[in-house]
């Protein structure tokens, strides 16, 4: 126990400074952006540190690689078991229905929605899937599996550029008022930008083909949010959802980005977490089966779920013009945050992410939701024994 509680530990640092950091920075840039308004000059500077801070987020995941981005919990080829399952699901992909359905969901996330084609091309994916977990057989359930959770880690990589993309887009260099005033310091400004984008291309070594998809844009970041969401719900109803709860467990980077995002992305965003956390709740209780290196992985997801996730329902649940979760929808997933808190190992853990939930809880002046006083109240009892029995 001490060991895990050790690991679990190890791995949570990068995650709190991670949310440390980027709470002082949005902090800063608020009394920033207010002066900014005054002096073009503290505005440039504005900017600058923001793309600046932003390139940061991209590429703190590769300065903690067995942290922020841990191994697949699947198609691990250690064992026989799992050099069968990796040959399966390669099969799966390669047969002919993968191959229709893999092009159909990447053209889902290419095409506006704006088009006539888009519900089309939709409808055929949904077809596809539900007739292949219709027929029940074990090949075409392997399928969906595999198609669908590789469609959901792609659209959480465009997703994460286009919200990146997005906030570099607010920073106006080389528009507006400043335009003249630093014209060869904005020109300066986007060539490092383009030599970053290279190096993290480097560093990340996707695939060439990945790196031309992902370039191409793939819609705005709402969109492609609303379909990650719309994946997940389909790797859902096959039963295979845990694909996209440990993926979106490991979004560190997207996570960070939220925090800073418009709030119609935010709302999306809410959504998709609030439906990935209720799984996350649900897979726990087939936790207790697991062997013990399993269920380390399984308690560090949650801890990750939490520590990475927590903040955005903090400051971004409010919605634009109304609550994104329903008054009931509130209190269930209230509960949900609850339970998975109570369940962490140890006191230091659910520590961790009380006081995390306790600083964007009260520094969050658009909402006063989750409100886990109770949890907080039932922490601070345990704690009290614990010191007490000492």
């Amino acid at each position: 126990m001490e060991t895990s509680a050790t690991a679990t530990a190890a791995a949570m640092a990068p995650l709190l400074l991670r949310n440390l950091i980027t709470t002082i920075f949005i902090s800063a840039d608020k009394s920033l952006y207010t002066l900014s308004t005054k002096f073009k000059v503290l505005q440039f500077i504005r900017h600058l540190l923001t793309s600046f801070f932003l390139y940061f987020l991209r590429i703190l995941p590769a300065l903690f690689p067995s942290s922020l981005n841990p191994p697949r919990h699947t198609h691990q080829r250690a064992t026989p078991k799992a050099d069968a399952l990796f040959n399966k699901s390669t099969s799966a992909i390669d047969s002919g229905i993968g191959r229709a359905l893999s092009q159909l969901l990447s053209i889902v996330n290419d095409i506006p929605v704006s088009s006539r084609k888009y519900e089309v091309v939709r409808s055929l994916a949904e077809k596809i899937v539900d007739d292949n977990n219709r027929e029940g057989f074990e090949s075409l359930r392997e399928v969906n599996r595999t198609v669908l959770s590789a469609a959901f880690e792609r659209t959480l990589r465009r997703l994460e550029n286009a919200a990146l993309a997005e906030e570099r887009g607010d920073l106006g260099f080389g528009f507006g008022p400043l335009q003249t005033e630093f014209y060869y310091l904005s020109k300066c400004l986007k060539a490092l930008r383009y030599v970053g984008d290279a190096a993290w291309a480097r560093m990340a070594k996707p695939r060439s083909s990945e790196v031309a998809a992902e370039s191409a844009g793939g819609g705005s970041a709402e969109k492609l949010a609303a379909e990650a969401l719309w994946l997940a719900q389909k790797l859902a109803a096959c039963g295979y959802v845990q694909e996209a709860v440990w993926q979106w467990a490991s979004a560190s980077s997207l996570a960070w980005l939220s925090l800073m995002a418009e709030p119609r992305l935010q709302s999306s965003l809410v959504k998709l977490s609030a439906f990935l956390l209720k799984q996350a709740k649900e897979m726990s209780k087939d936790s207790e089966a697991l062997e013990e290196d399993r269920k380390l992985r399984h308690r560090q997801m949650k801890m990750k779920m939490l520590i990475s996730w927590l903040p955005l329902l903090c400051r971004g649940s409010n919605g634009t013009h109304a609550p994104v979760l329903s008054t009931w929808e509130r209190a269930e997933l209230e509960r949900i945050l609850e339970e998975m808190i109570d369940e962490l190992d140890c006191l230091e853990d659910q520590e961790k992410v009380l006081s995390l939930w306790l600083h964007h809880f009260t520094y969050s002046s658009l909402s006063d939701w989750p409100n886990l006083r109770n949890c907080y109240a039932r922490w601070c009892a345990a704690s009290r024994k614990r010191l007490l029995l000492q």
